[in-house]
């Protein structure tokens, strides 16, 4: 028991550990290269002595900005899909990074879908109602608490499903909370009309 736990805990950390080394490693390289501009800048005297790394981060977020421009463009999502099928796909790391960055990216993009109520084994989860089909089902994100953006896509009929007056952020916020709330349930939780 002991082994699997510590196992466990080294194969969750490591990801995040090489993660934080090569962010490191980038703050360094673009420390070397803002050294000699950060002693031109009147910063270093109000920053004082690490005003090359202060300069190394805020490089290093407009390049991850620009990169993110570039990657929207379609030769910017060829370059994407190629490098994560040839080069970075086999990699545990690439994919962890990539699916939490994913998950950030769609909370932003939560545009039309409904917080529901979810009849399920007899009882009654959170869902986000993603799609209701035209057959008479519909398509069911079902999170897992205390994760908001982890859970089960799950296709259920209409009648399952009980669409809430509750917001997106909201609903996030219960189940981060394993379904603790500090407000009246009548006040999110009204059937929406």
């Amino acid at each position: 028991m002991v082994k699997a736990t510590l196992a466990g805990g080294l194969l969750f950390l490591l990801p995040i550990i090489l993660v934080v080394i090569v962010i490191g490693h980038a703050v360094k390289l673009m420390a070397a290269i803002a050294e000699p501009v950060a002693h031109l800048l009147p910063a270093g005297s109000i920053v004082g002595l690490h005003s090359e790394n202060i300069l190394a981060i805020l490089l290093l977020v407009l390049i991850s900005l620009f990169a993110g421009l570039v990657a929207r463009t379609r030769p910017g999502r060829r370059v994407m899909r190629w490098s994560e099928t040839s080069l970075l796909g086999g990699m545990p790391q690439y994919q962890l990074v990539k699916s939490v960055a994913q998950g950030m990216a769609q909370v932003e993009n939560m545009e039309g879908v409904k917080v529901a109520l979810v009849s399920i084994d007899g009882g009654w989860q959170i869902g986000y109602l993603l799609e209701t089909l035209p057959n008479g089902w519909t398509t069911i994100f079902v999170p897992q608490a205390p994760t908001p953006m982890s859970g089960n896509v799950m296709y259920l009929p209409a009648d399952r499903v009980q669409p809430l007056t509750m917001s997106m952020a909201q609903a996030m916020t219960l189940v981060k909370r394993l379904g603790r709330i500090d407000i009246h349930l009548s006040q999110i939780m009204a059937p929406a009309r």
